[in-house]
């Protein structure tokens, strides 16, 4: 179902090499490929002489020291973070330690919603839960540099504190892991919401700015036209699941079997995840029922 979608997955970008990809920006890859990271996390410099960086990538000394190569001789004034997933914020530590930068986000990193007795949290490790920005960005927030400005676009739902970043005078955002070009981004409660997901990317329908600038793969020429392919991707995914539904009372492993067909094992356990985002959404909307909360180990009939 997502092949439906225009991906682009030949980023041919190689990790440490510092690229300009647009006007006053520069792109540095993370060594950390993976299934869940493409071929790494893109760590973004903003300006020249004063930069920005956005997102300083995993822990990984390699990395650091590519970027702090990268901005050798300029001062780094800002660290801004898309959202508190170590594959963005691990090697924030010795980066801050080694520029003396403030850090700016939208706040700590927190689950999208209370979690229910005795549940817990599968994506625990996944996230920095110590993670405190310095200066905190309030939705429409404005962060100031020298010959640049970044607006704080508030887009919950790969986390609850996920930002992107509009660049001030241009039509380029920086899309964090909320819009990427490569695969769809992974929504799983209790760390995500769909509800959050879906008004996220209608919000940026609504927004002027066409180039985006992800967290993994290559600038996305058309991120409007994309927003859409997604927003018809998710909408599908929920007929599918409903559909499925109709054949009887279904586990979500049994549901992610009839839904994801041909899906890499690797990735069952976040496929399982998305699922149960959309049944919460469903259930919250009277169209499915579940015994209880809707949890991953439960089971599934429509109402």
């Amino acid at each position: 179902m997502a092949d439906e979608i225009a991906f682009n997955r030949r980023f041919e970008a190689l990790p440490g090499v510092v690229e300009t990809v647009a006007a006053g920006v520069r792109r540095v890859l993370a060594p950390n490929p993976g299934p869940f990271t493409f071929t790494g996390t893109c760590s973004y410099i903003i300006g020249v002489g004063e930069v920005a960086v956005i997102d300083p990538g995993p822990d990984d000394a390699r990395h650091v020291a590519a970027l702090l190569g990268a901005v050798r001789g300029e001062k780094v004034t800002h660290i801004v973070l898309t959202h508190a997933h170590r594959d963005h914020v691990g090697a924030l530590p010795a980066f801050q330690a080694a520029t003396r930068a403030p850090t700016y986000a939208e706040g700590p990193h927190r689950p999208a919603r209370v979690l229910h007795l005795g549940e817990a949290n599968p994506l625990d490790a996944s996230s920095d839960h110590r993670f405190q920005p310095d200066v905190v960005v309030p939705d429409g927030g404005r962060i100031e540099g020298r010959g640049w400005e970044l607006i704080g676009v508030a887009t919950p739902g790969h986390a609850a504190n996920h930002m992107a970043y509009a660049l001030d005078g241009t039509d380029m955002l920086f899309s964090g892991d909320h819009v990427m070009g490569w695969s769809t981004s992974i929504v799983a409660p209790p760390d995500g919401a769909m509800s959050d997901y879906m008004a996220s990317l209608h919000r940026l329908l609504a927004r002027p700015e066409r180039l985006y600038l992800p967290g993994h793969g290559d600038v996305v020429p058309d991120g409007p036209g994309l927003v859409r392919g997604l927003i018809r991707h998710r909408e599908a995914r929920e007929r599918a699941i409903l559909d499925a539904l109709e054949a009887g009372p279904l586990a979500i492993p049994e549901i992610v079997e009839r839904v994801y067909v041909g899906l890499d094992p690797r990735l069952k356990s976040a496929a399982g995840l998305s699922v149960l985002a959309h049944l919460e959404e469903l259930v919250a909307e009277s169209v499915v029922t579940t015994d209880g909360a809707p949890a991953i180990g439960g089971t599934y009939r429509p109402k």
